[in-house]
């Protein structure tokens, strides 16, 4: 599930590195399942996971950014200027 932070919405993520395409997969357990087809070799994966967001939430690419998990699976991003409920409005359908 997606927090709000005083920087903006806060969400949780399970990143699947080398997948067959780029994909929110959807929420599972409070957590975003997101794949990419980046390899996590330097950053290029984490940068695929913001570039992807950015799409999905309709925001501009500066405003999602890595707020922990820079070298694993497990991530949180922040969303600057959507709260919780703005960011579960605009991912619906992902579950």
């Amino acid at each position: 599930m997606a927090r709000t932070a005083s920087d903006g919405a806060r969400l949780a993520l399970r990143v699947q590195p080398r997948a067959a395409r780029d994909e929110v997969l959807g929420w599972r357990d409070g957590v975003l399942r997101v794949r990419v087809t980046a390899p996590p070799v330097d950053g290029d994966a984490n940068a695929a996971v913001l570039a992807l967001l950015a799409r999905a939430l309709g925001v501009r690419p500066a405003a999602v950014r890595l707020a922990r998990g820079e070298r694993g699976r497990d991530k949180v991003v922040t969303v600057a200027g959507l709260t919780d409920a703005e960011v579960q409005r605009r991912l619906r359908g992902r579950e």
